[in-house]
C-alpha cells in the first residue's frame, strides 16, 4: 500500500477518535445536568440544645414578677388544750397571725417596733359560769442598756497674759478644753409582757381579733425576739380553769 493512503488512513481513524471521545463527553456531561441534585441530609440535634438557647436568651423585663410585699404572716402554732378533773375540756387556739417589724417613732437604735395581728379563741366544754380570754406578746431582749452616764470636765487656760494693777492684760491666748465621756451600763435581757386585750364572756367561748396593732419595747441593744400568747380562764361556781396558748417565735 502507498504511503499516501496509510497516512490518510490513521489521520481518519484519528478523527473518528476524536469525534467518539468528544460525543461521549457531551453526553455524559448532558447525564450531568439532567440528574436532579439530592439534598444533603440533616445535620442531627444534640439533645438538650434547644432547651439551652432558649435559656440563653434575655427575659423581658416586663415578664419578671415583682416580689410580694412582706405581709408578716406567721404560722400558728398547735392549739392549747386541756382537760380538766370534772370532764370538761378547754381549747384555745389563734390562726392568721402577722409580725410585721417597722421603723420605730423614735428613730432610736434601740427601740424596737412591730405591726401585729391575729384571732385568737378560747372555747370549753360543759356547764361553765362563763369564764375570760386574754391575748398579748411577750418580747425578748438579748441585752438592755441599764444606765447610760456622761462624764465630762471643762478647764480654761490662758497664755501669755498678765494681771497688774492696770488691770487684765490679754495679749495673749485663750483655751476652754471640753472632755467627754459617755459610759452605758448593759445588763442580761429580760422578757416583757405586753397586753393587748382581755374579753370577758358568760357563755363557753370567746374571741379576740387583732388588726394592725403597733408594739414596742426600748432600750434593747440586742436581738430581739417576738412570740403571741393567749390565755383562756374558764369558770364554775368553785374554780378556775387555765390554759395557754404561745405562738411561733420569731428573732429580728
Amino acid at each position: 500500500m502507498p504511503v499516501s493512503r496509510i497516512r490518510l488512513a490513521v489521520l481518519n481513524r484519528t478523527v473518528a477518535l476524536t469525534v467518539g471521545f468528544t460525543l461521549a463527553g457531551i453526553t455524559t456531561a448532558a447525564m450531568a445536568v439532567a440528574e436532579p441534585a439530592t439534598d444533603p441530609a440533616p445535620i442531627p440535634v444534640p439533645p438538650g440544645a434547644a432547651e439551652a438557647v432558649a435559656a440563653a436568651d434575655p427575659v423581658p423585663a416586663a415578664a419578671v414578677a415583682a416580689p410580694a410585699p412582706d405581709t408578716g404572716a406567721v404560722i400558728s402554732e398547735a392549739p392549747g388544750i386541756a382537760k380538766v378533773p370534772d370532764g370538761r375540756t378547754l381549747t384555745v387556739a389563734a390562726k392568721d397571725e402577722t409580725q410585721l417589724p417597722v421603723a420605730p417613732l423614735t428613730t432610736s437604735l434601740s427601740s424596737r417596733a412591730w405591726m401585729v395581728g391575729g384571732t385568737f379563741t378560747g372555747a370549753t366544754t360543759g356547764a361553765v359560769e362563763g369564764g375570760s380570754l386574754e391575748v398579748g406578746y411577750q418580747i425578748g431582749c438579748a441585752i438592755e442598756m441599764d444606765k447610760v452616764k456622761l462624764n465630762g470636765e471643762i478647764g480654761a487656760t490662758f497664755g501669755n497674759s498678765t494681771l497688774g494693777i492696770g488691770g487684765f492684760n490679754a495679749p495673749g491666748t485663750f483655751s476652754f478644753p471640753i472632755k467627754g465621756q459617755v459610759e452605758v451600763e448593759p445588763r442580761p435581757g429580760t422578757v416583757t409582757n405586753v397586753l393587748i386585750d382581755k374579753k370577758s364572756f358568760k357563755g363557753t367561748a370567746g374571741r379576740i381579733t387583732l388588726k394592725d396593732i403597733s408594739i414596742k419595747v426600748d432600750n434593747c441593744v440586742g436581738a430581739s425576739s417576738l412570740r403571741s400568747y393567749a390565755l383562756l380562764t374558764s369558770s364554775t361556781a368553785d374554780e378556775d380553769d387555765v390554759v395557754a396558748y404561745y405562738g411561733a417565735t420569731k428573732v429580728f
